[in-house]
């Protein structure tokens, strides 16, 4: 798959630039923990985000001097690599079946809701955070299944990078472990395994969490918890499980209903442990990435312990044939319908292309001219996607977009989201220049995206009828142009002429 995508996503896809704008900003602070990252709002938004990979690709970048768009494209793909090996020896030791192991990591592999996230360029943190807590939880099955103490440190320093990481996989992390407890031990001593990992892990990183807790207070971190969905997710969680893969062929949809099928047959076999955890995420967490892993080891197992295992009832002549095809077929399905999501040949995002890039040469080009041509005080509205790069690659600030803003909490948020596809969605002038004055909002420059572009991943086509009356407009005037990118200046005094804020919109 990687070589797949890596192949037709020339700066990757998705965003990953407030990442490395953090990056920068760590090492531009003496690798001490900045207040805020500037740029991404006028006022900028506050550093909450567990810091690990964010110092880890600043001394990737300062030892290698490789530049945003490289790493992202290799490093997310690289790490997606690494975590299938725990995940496999996760199912080998829960299943005691190693062919079992090697299809449940092939479908987590090849599942579009897991490279979605992991393959992409925000994989950078979101990759290595699926390593360590497949890491953890794999530490915690020998803990609390075979009372190995030898896995103790090795799940004590997993939970603490998964911590120090990403805060929805800490959640996955500490949910599974649960479960593992209650599943394979419910002891004191158990017990007492989970609290040192547990309150060890806490210990550990609270040199991070105090000192953002110092900056910001408390209120940052719960904050953030309702503007990605939050927790309490379940019915979102089994809606996108059944319709994932709607608008996919028909066998690759079958594909991705077996965890559904897979699932009734392990509670008819009276073994609960893996409904159960699917279950309780399905509950928790409203993240299909998840959903989909622990579908992808109830597919292994309904696979080869009820399917292939009837055939070979079943079957007259030619059971080990009919086993072996059923096998390679399953394997092609998942490799094919992998490969097609991964060159950005499935639709997804309702109907649009997979995994999109939110950049391309001539975005790179336009942003190196605002870099180069314009006042470092100057604030960008930017339509479009490519305004999550934009103030990593300019160091310029956007005046609006909801990236980092979670961190000021869930209004702040939906507030920034929502302007951001209003403003991004203009396809005249008119309709811009009234939606920036009912919006308060005051750039110098105004990003235009020509043809098409996506908005949150996707897909949209910019009219020509927009360049055309921004370029007749008075209070627009164009700077700078390409094949992909238009660049107006804003006229000395636009505002408040027009409509106002209590006149129409224009659409």
């Amino acid at each position: 798959m990687l070589y797949f995508y890596i192949g037709t996503h020339p700066y990757g896809s998705f965003g990953a630039g407030l990442y490395f704008h953090i990056a920068e900003q760590i090492q531009t602070n003496g690798y001490v923990l900045p207040k805020t990252i500037p740029n991404y709002t006028p006022a900028g938004v506050p550093f909450a985000y567990p810091p690990l990979m964010f110092y880890v690709v600043a001394l990737l970048q300062n030892v290698t001097h490789l530049d945003a768009f490289t790493i992202a494209r290799f490093l997310p793909g690289l790490v997606s690599v690494a975590y299938l090996v725990p995940l496999y020896f996760l199912a080998r030791d829960l299943f005691g079946s190693r062919p079992q192991a090697a299809l449940a990591t092939l479908i987590v592999a090849v599942s579009p809701p897991v490279l979605q996230w992991h393959i992409s360029s925000g994989g950078i943190v979101r990759a290595p955070a699926m390593l360590f807590s497949l890491v953890g939880i794999y530490a915690g099955l020998h803990l609390f299944r075979d009372g190995d103490e030898r896995w103790l440190a090795p799940a004590l320093i997993a939970f603490t990078l998964t911590v120090l990481t990403h805060p929805m996989y800490t959640i996955f992390f500490v949910i599974s472990f649960l479960l593992l407890y209650a599943r394979f031990d419910r002891s004191l001593r158990g017990m007492g395994y989970g609290l040192i990992v547990g309150l060890g892990g806490l210990v550990l990183t609270a040199p991070w969490w105090l000192s953002v807790i110092a900056m910001h207070g408390s209120s940052v971190f719960s904050g953030a918890a309702g503007t990605h969905g939050g927790l309490g997710g379940a019915v979102p969680a089994l809606y996108a499980l059944l319709r994932q893969q709607i608008h996919e062929p028909p066998f690759l949809s079958a594909w991705h209903l077996l965890p559904v099928v897979g699932c009734l047959w392990l509670v008819w076999r009276k073994e609960y442990f893996l409904p159960a955890w699917l279950v309780v995420i399905m509950a928790t967490m409203d993240e299909a990435r998840f959903v989909f892993l622990i579908g992808a080891l109830i597919s292994a197992r309904f696979i080869f312990e009820g399917i292939l295992r009837w055939i070979r009832k079943s079957a007259s002549v030619g059971r080990n044939e009919i086993v072996t095809f059923s096998v390679v077929l399953l394997a092609t399905i998942g490799l094919s319908g992998g490969m097609l999501y991964a060159t950005g040949g499935l639709n997804a995002h309702a109907g649009s292309p997979s995994l999109p890039g939110f950049v391309d040469n001539n975005d790179v080009e336009a942003m190196s001219w605002a870099s180069t041509n314009t006042d470092p005080s100057a604030q960008f509205v930017v339509l479009g996607d490519a305004a999550e790069w934009f103030p990593q690659q300019t160091h310029r600030t956007i005046a609006v977009g909801p990236w980092g803003v979670e961190w000021k909490g869930h209004q702040q948020y939906r507030y920034q989201l929502h302007h951001f596809r209003t403003l991004s969605r203009s396809h005249t002038a008119a309709a811009l220049t009234s939606k920036l004055m009912r919006m308060d909002v005051h750039p110098q420059y105004v990003y235009v995206p020509k043809g098409a572009y996506t908005i949150r991943g996707m897909r949209h086509t910019q009219p020509s009828m927009m360049l055309s009356t921004m370029q007749s407009s008075p209070q627009y005037h164009l700077v700078f142009e390409n094949d992909g990118v238009a660049v107006f200046e804003m006229a000395d005094g636009w505002y408040p002429s027009g409509p106002g804020p209590s006149g129409p919109m224009p659409v």
